[in-house]
């Protein structure tokens, strides 16, 4: 068994049912490319014969008695792979709207705490014949770079590569109650020494914070509680909708050269310039900038995976901090807005780095899980979002994806949408993926909080075309 970090564990007591802590993403397949034909059972048994290879689709969650510390991953003794991977059809040719329509839906539903934290629904009927895989995971297993590190398993490079069967896989025995108490009440004993280390770690980190955010001449990072509240800064219901766009990444990296910034700040100046189209068309632009929350992953080049039976202090299923960052919103020239984004993001790195990548992790190893699930359970229900400053106004992840392409049972991956979760006060979330020569745009939020979501998707090439015809001209 290994043990949830904290930071992982606290995807689990922020977790309400309005506020769902899984990610999603939709993987649209061309079958063309398989040899003797695309069929359900055969990615059934590519599922199957990998499973050896990706401890998050057999392990559950075991609660530690009397809460006294973090839950555990024990592998599942009853795992049963038909309740996880599911059928679906559209009306042949089902459209991008009502994929996304669909996978709102699957989103919209919580996962079921007492199996792997994990579905996936094969969806077929789109046109040109494609099919897609909606795959939902539950945040405390899986960050946005170990969910791209988990296509490597699941995908291949090749049409007709076929892995070596590996071995034949068996649970191991689930710990007792007794055993699940005496890891906790050792843990509990270990706590006090890890204040004494964190505390200190935390003094030099605000120190040199302050420091660095003394020494700069330009903007730092975003202040939380200062964004300006919008349509998207309410509370949410549990309801979710889905759309979908894609631009070409050359583009990008024209933007990019012509101005001398990095992809991140051209992502978050044409994600910006959408908002802006989308905020006047419902005539709720705000005289304020957007604050955007940008995770940062921490994770190291690379690690090792925890095995054996005995309890590991687990280096953790998510290694992300995150900064906040001006999305320059408030001016119209977007070129402007570019390099006052590039600005903000170079200072918010600078001052990031200052605090120091594990600040979060280190913290949130202390997280109360009855205590902080009460609490959230009370914020939302209260509707607390509504009635305190916003904390920041929407999140937005971009993750670096496979430059090459990818196949699963044969057929050819052709476009990767990946979607995060939203939150209270933050009902919208935008993430980004880059696959082969596009980079892929996955938006999610409350249906009743974000109208039009496909207008905001529709957006993305516009503002990114601004920016190209800006770059011509340099």
């Amino acid at each position: 068994m290994e043990r949830l970090t904290g930071l992982d564990a606290s995807f689990l007591y922020f977790e309400t049912p309005t506020m769902h802590m899984h990610v999603c993403a939709t993987i649209i397949f061309d079958p063309s490319t398989v040899e003797g034909g695309y069929s359900f059972e055969r990615v059934r048994e590519v599922i199957e014969s990998r499973l050896h290879l990706v401890a998050p689709f057999r392990r559950k969650l075991a609660a530690v008695p009397l809460n006294l510390h973090h839950p555990v991953w024990v592998e599942d003794e009853n795992f049963d792979l038909d309740f996880h991977l599911h059928r679906i059809g559209l009306p042949s040719p089902g459209t991008m709207e009502q994929l996304g329509e669909i996978t709102g839906d699957i989103a919209s539903r919580q996962l079921d705490r007492s199996r792997p934290l994990w579905e996936m629904w094969i969806v077929e009927g789109l046109d040109n014949g494609n099919i897609a895989l909606v795959a939902k995971m539950h945040h405390c297993t899986i960050d946005g770079v170990s969910g791209a590190n988990l296509m490597v398993h699941l995908f291949d490079l090749d049409p007709n590569e076929t892995k070596p069967p590996g071995p034949a896989w068996k649970p191991e025995k689930s710990p007792t109650d007794l055993e699940l108490v005496g890891y906790g009440l050792m843990s509990r004993l270990r706590r006090p020494l890890n204040i004494f280390r964190v505390v200190p770690q935390t003094v030099q980190s605000v120190s040199s914070f302050i420091t660095t955010r003394r020494g700069r001449e330009g903007p730092g990072m975003a202040a939380p509680f200062t964004a300006p509240r919008t349509l998207f800064n309410n509370a949410i219901t549990a309801h979710r909708q889905v759309a979908y766009t894609r631009v070409a990444l050359d583009d990008i990296k024209t933007v990019k050269n012509a101005f001398g910034t990095t992809v991140n700040d051209v992502v978050l100046a044409v994600t910006s310039g959408a908002l802006r189209r989308y905020l006047e068309k419902h005539e709720e632009i705000p005289d304020k900038s957007l604050i955007a929350t940008c995770p940062v992953s921490v994770r190291p080049a690379a690690s090792e995976d925890a095995g054996g039976t005995e309890a590991k202090e687990s280096v953790g299923s998510n290694q992300v901090s995150a900064m906040f960052t001006s999305l320059a919103s408030d001016l119209e020239n977007p070129v402007e807005r570019l390099r006052a984004i590039a600005a903000s993001t170079k200072g918010a790195k600078e001052e990031h780095n200052a605090i120091g990548a594990d600040m979060l992790q280190n913290w949130a190893e202390f997280a109360a899980p009855t205590t902080f699930s009460l609490a959230a359970r009370a914020y939302s229900s209260l509707k607390l979002a509504e009635r305190h400053p916003v904390v920041h106004n929407l999140v937005i992840s971009n993750v670096p994806g496979p430059p090459i392409p990818l196949y699963f049972a044969g057929a050819r991956l052709t476009a990767l949408y990946p979607l995060g979760p939203i939150f209270d006060g933050a009902a919208l979330n935008v993430t980004v993926m880059s696959y082969m020569d596009n980079v892929d745009f996955g938006f999610i939020a409350c249906r009743e909080t974000v109208p039009s979501l496909w207008d905001l998707a529709g957006f993305i090439p516009e503002a990114l075309a601004e920016l190209v015809k800006e770059a011509a001209a340099v």
